[in-house]
């Protein structure tokens, strides 16, 4: 008697969502004959036909609409049968807790983080956002694995004596504007153009650093403050104003906002900086091997 087979009903799923037995061999990188025969030996196993052909390509029948949503609930347990598997095989398992600032956050630690746990499913990965100097207070403490800084010019000089510290980015800052301004074509301006342009500022608490309007223009003209970057790229988005930005924060960008970079040579870069204590375990050495890589895939991009 002829039985169900995995590879029998993943042939099946493929042409069902194909139509098409051609489609579905080239999907599958199998000939066409390969998969008539799986597809013909799973029809055995189910005592019906699977599939109604036509000139257009085929259609489920009846008993071809169970098999396959049997099919596919069959095949989804098996993938996380293997992933619950191979995080048992992996040795960076358990959990670990990252921390990084809010720029940092909304894109390069988020997609780090899913890197890492694509290759490690028995690994969970919890991040917290806040101010630098809370992330390495938390760090110090045992709370966090790794934090995710910003250091360079503008910036507090932080006290990272006794920890480690791995270069992550080297950047700096760009100006977002909305798709509509006249600056959202140029590749470049100059301090001097930025001068009588309305800004958003961010607001926070003592002692937390905000991005304001440009770091080394004069008397700027402050139009609106907001805490959250959301508020304040929507307020740009909107045209109510320019707002200062790190070119890490680029993939997070929303729809309609534009970024120009700034010729200033009285300012210094920034970089973002992955902080351990001095003897991080192999988790949080991973998560860093993360965040550089991902970096890198951005800075290439």
């Amino acid at each position: 008697m002829t039985e169900f087979t995995l590879v029998g009903l993943r042939v099946v799923q493929r042409v069902a969502a194909e139509g098409s037995f051609t489609r579905a061999a080239e999907t599958l990188g199998y000939t066409q004959s390969a998969v008539s025969r799986q597809v013909a030996a799973m029809e055995a196993a189910a005592g019906a036909p699977i599939f109604d052909r036509n000139r257009r390509g085929v259609a489920l029948t009846p008993a071809g609409q169970v098999l396959v949503r049997r099919a596919t609930e069959v095949l989804a347990d098996l993938a996380a049968t293997e992933l619950e598997l191979a995080g048992l095989r992996d040795r960076l398992a358990g959990r670990l807790t990252a921390g990084a600032y809010p720029t940092a956050a909304m894109a390069l630690v988020p997609r780090a983080m899913a890197r890492l746990t694509a290759g490690h499913p028995g690994l969970a990965v919890v991040l917290q956002e806040a101010s630098t100097p809370a992330l390495l207070t938390r760090l110090r403490a045992g709370r966090l694995d790794v934090a995710v800084i910003g250091v360079g010019q503008g910036l507090p000089d932080y006290d990272l004596s006794g920890l480690r510290q791995t270069t992550v980015l080297q950047g700096d800052l760009l100006v977002a504007m909305p798709g509509t301004h006249r600056f959202a074509g140029r590749a470049r301006v100059t301090v001097a153009d930025l001068a009588q342009e309305p800004w958003i500022a961010g607001e926070g608490s003592a002692g937390e650093p905000q991005f304001g309007a440009w770091p080394t223009l004069a008397d700027p003209v402050i139009a609106h403050t907001a805490r959250s970057w959301s508020t304040r790229l929507g307020l740009v988005a909107a045209g109510l104003g320019l707002t200062v930005v790190p070119d890490l924060a680029l993939p997070a960008l929303p729809a309609g906002v534009r970024t120009v970079t700034v010729a200033d040579s009285s300012r210094s870069g920034r970089a973002t900086v992955a902080v351990t204590r001095p003897r991080p375990s192999a988790q949080a050495q991973a998560l860093v091997t993360a965040l550089q890589d991902e970096a890198a895939r951005v800075g290439g991009g």
